[in-house]
């Protein structure tokens, strides 16, 4: 299993985003992680997320901790991640 660090590129398991893809832009302690879709592209608000609700995958983005929703969206844009952001898993 990957590492669950900021930058990784994660699938909501559970709640009304279930499914949908979404980004670590921090590591809040060993239970929870702060997530962003961005909304504008995936649909999933930034927010708290419990780590066992979110599988982790194999992708990775170079952000720093605590990345803006805007910065988000030019890294996954400058790693040609975008349109695999919007399609659900």
């Amino acid at each position: 299993m990957p590492a669950v660090e900021v930058g990784r590129i994660c699938m909501k398991t559970a709640g009304r985003e279930n499914g949908k893809k979404c980004v670590i832009v921090d590591v809040m302690d060993k239970s929870f992680v702060l997530v962003t879709g961005p909304k504008a592209i995936t649909g999933v608000k930034r927010k708290r997320a419990n780590i066992n609700h979110i599988m982790v995958l194999q992708d990775k983005l170079d952000l720093n901790r605590g990345a803006s929703d805007q910065e988000v969206t030019q890294t996954l844009e400058a790693a040609g991640k975008l349109d695999e952001m919007k399609q659900p898993a």
